[in-house]
């Protein structure tokens, strides 16, 4: 058995290219390995900044022989009068055979010819380097390019090709490389090492570049980050802080990881610390080391009391250079400070009162006017919101002041330097001029959650804007006629309505949102009437997506589709149940029915339900349209009754019609247990003793029959459409 050994060597490829290209050279060496018919014992993908490798053990030296029967045309066809015709000749050629090696047998549909072909497997060698050219070309990645005169295109150029089968090299030529590219046994080590390095065999690979100053395996680069990071700061009582993206991209800068300490001048500790996390951690990959037990309020102007004045960094350099690479790193740290000092006090000459002025001097979009325009915007739809949902009085004073200057920073000269400060640094302004701390909080919060993960508003009043901002670039964004499509979302609607759900899930509110959005669409009609999509038709394509949004993040939650499609499906285009429009009108009550409706299919108490109200809405859909009564009365005609089944069926919706009617969150759990403890009752309708025939040649019992049906229906629909559940997860095989 053999091992093959593949590095691509190139150029410095982008962190994030080299992360991701690895699972997809492993994945293209597996398929292609297996349809080849080459066993292996194991593949390995291994890279850095400037290679990207792979190791597969195992190898035989040659494929497996395959032998396969074809099967050809109808024997009357290949041969007549025993001689092979045009057919048996064309087929036998295609086979590599003669035609006297042909065989007639028996089938079901007749003699037929067959051919037993043998193909004699290839040498592994010649596969792989057939295989190898594919590889390259099919990574998939972000901004390729072209170099030289040549038409290859890969991230970054390539400069160097290493195939081994054991000691052997494979020949390799890559066409439209610009110089020529083949393949060899020479790699390169560290950009500091001057030589070539000569790979003798596979199984070397790994100590070969160690030895020129490469740590290939990138787990081992990261574990070695981490155990330097963490000598590095715990003595010191001190936490890093290196997020997950971070992390992925220093582990994909460096070839030979070496973390090294620096530090700034203790004055620019009186900078934010968001500030100096963000240059140290977003603009120059270092990172920051918080203070163990320090207070991180998130409205501090001063970073002195949460932010250590020491940072890390991870160098790809030599021991030896260690000085010089500190050095440099903290002038270049030192200087984006300095430029971030003299825009805090250029920011902070100008009262944020006075920049929400200069608001109107910016656009906001195409059609939808200035920056100011779009505040005094959120500020009405804010009032709208106070209007209708329960906060204090301190709350809601607190909401308005912060919507009048939730956006002031966005003409700061902080924010145009750095704009991952939004809405940070413009409710630290605020605090230090004198502005209440839950004002300050509201207009930090109002962006959140910035995306998936992120924390959500934590005050009503920074709730109340967040809804209120996201509401606001739904509808002038849909008022202009732009909407989501496919991957396409530049303004990010499908953020903004997930942010609209999940805040009004983490509050609790109560809200309607339909009337919500049919009021708005109105004022919208007003304000901006040159628009394509207002009045009614923009408050249902908002509430569309919105209620796509509750949908997918029941879905996101572990809740199972057909449960989420009961209860957050569309209604009313279809023909479903006209009930299903409840979800918009309170996202809250649609969560809640669908965890209800969950927590019963886990309990094993959803089925028998499931079973008799589906029977009952199939039924019901015969009746007379618009039969939408949770209430039996003045519907059903108890005189027209011939069996027990109908007076128990009748007796059975009086007494769930009040639960069906009772409003609260509360009153589904009493609606379905009502109809748990009813199932037996309501299936002997159907299979009973004394059941029923609905569909009757009298017409008027079966109109009676169908009524009682279509109110156990109506009643059900409470919790949710029932016709869209699929057979209870236990029954599922």
């Amino acid at each position: 058995m053999a091992t093959f050994l593949l590095e691509i060597g190139t150029e410095e490829l982008p962190a994030d290219f080299a992360r991701l290209a690895l699972p997809q050279l492993q994945h293209l060496a597996e398929r292609d390995l297996q349809e080849a018919r080459l066993a292996h014992a194991g593949i390995e993908a291994l890279g850095t900044p400037r290679r990207l490798a792979l190791l597969v053990e195992g190898l035989p030296d040659r494929q497996p022989d395959l032998e396969e029967e074809r099967k050809g045309p109808p024997a009357g066809a290949a041969f007549r009068d025993g001689q092979p015709t045009r057919a048996a000749e064309g087929f036998a050629r295609r086979c590599g055979l003669t035609p006297a090696e042909l065989e007639i047998r028996p089938t079901d549909k007749g003699e037929f010819v067959f051919a037993r072909v043998k193909e004699p497997g290839r040498p592994t060698s010649e596969l792989l380097a057939s295989l190898i050219p594919a590889w390259i070309a099919g990574l998939q990645g972000r901004r390729f390019m072209r170099w030289g005169a040549g038409d290859l295109r890969f991230s970054r150029p390539i400069r160097w090709l290493v195939a081994l089968l054991d000691g052997d090299v494979i020949p390799v030529q890559l066409e439209g490389s610009d110089p020529p590219v083949e393949s060899g046994r020479l790699s390169r080590g560290h950009r500091l090492h001057p030589k070539a390095v000569a790979i003798a065999e596979p199984a070397a690979y790994r100590s070969t570049l160690a030895a020129a100053g490469v740590v290939v395996d990138r787990a081992e680069r990261e574990r070695r980050i981490h155990e330097a990071l963490a000598q590095s700061t715990e003595a010191a009582g001190l936490t890093p802080d290196l997020p997950a993206a971070l992390n992925d991209e220093l582990v994909d800068l460096v070839e030979d990881p070496m973390v090294l300490e620096g530090s700034i001048p203790s004055r620019f500790l009186e900078l934010p610390p968001e500030l100096l996390t963000t240059v140290m951690r977003s603009h120059q990959r270092y990172v920051p080391l918080f203070l163990a037990g320090g207070q991180r309020d998130p409205l501090a102007l001063a970073a002195g009391d949460c932010v250590s004045e020491r940072f890390l960094f991870v160098a790809s350099g030599l021991p030896g250079a260690a000085d010089g690479i500190r050095r440099g790193n903290e002038r270049v740290l030192t200087a984006r400070l300095a430029d971030a000092a003299f825009f805090l006090a250029a920011d902070q000459a100008v009262p944020s009162i006075d920049r929400r002025d200069q608001l109107a001097r910016v656009t906001f979009a195409a059609g939808l006017g200035s920056l100011l325009d779009r505040v005094e915007r959120l500020e009405w739809i804010t009032d709208v919101l106070i209007e209708l949902l329960p906060l204090t009085p301190e709350d809601a004073v607190a909401a308005r002041r912060a919507a009048h200057l939730c956006k002031h920073d966005l003409v700061s000269q902080m924010v145009g330097e750095f704009p991952e400060l939004q809405g940070v640094i413009g409710a630290k302004y605020l605090l230090a001029e004198g502005e209440s701390r839950p004002v300050a909080l509201a207009v930090l919060e109002h962006y959140r959650p910035r995306g998936a993960g992120d924390a959500l508003p934590g005050t009503p009043a920074g709730a109340v804007l967040a809804v209120a901002e996201r509401l606001e670039l739904l509808l002038s964004v849909y008022a202009k006629g732009e909407r989501p499509r496919g991957s396409s979302d530049p303004y990010a609607l499908r953020r903004a309505g997930n942010g609209v759900v999940q805040i009004l899930w983490s509050m609790g509110w109560r809200l309607d949102l339909g009337a919500a959005l049919e009021r708005m669409s109105r004022h919208w009609q007003s304000l901006l009437p040159g628009l394509p999509l207002l009045g009614s038709p923009l408050a249902r394509a908002i509430a569309e997506d919105l209620l796509q949004r509750v949908g997918t993040l029941l879905e996101d939650g572990g809740l199972d589709g057909d449960i989420v499609q009961a209860v957050a499906g569309r209604a009313g285009d279809d023909g479903s149940d006209p009930t299903l429009a409840r979800p918009l009108k309170d996202v809250g009550d649609a969560r809640a029915r669908a965890q209800l409706l969950q927590d019963l299919r886990r309990q094993g108490q959803l089925a028998a339900v499931q079973a008799v109200v589906q029977r009952a809405a199939n039924l019901a859909a015969r009746a007379e349209p618009g039969s939408d009564a949770i209430q039996p009365e003045g519907l059903v005609d108890p005189g027209l009754f011939e069996s027990v089944a109908e007076s128990e069926m009748l007796t059975t919706l009086q007494r769930l019609a009040p639960l069906a009617q009772a409003e609260g969150v509360t009153s589904y759990a009493r609606l379905a247990s009502g109809l748990i403890s009813s199932a037996p009752v309501l299936a002997s309708f159907f299979d009973g003793e004394n059941s029923v025939m609905v569909m009757c040649d009298d017409a008027t019992r079966r109109r009676n029959r169908l009524h009682l049906l279509s109110v156990l229906r109506n009643q059900a629909a409470r919790l949710g459409d029932f016709t869209a559940l699929q057979a209870d997860s236990t029954e599922r095989t």
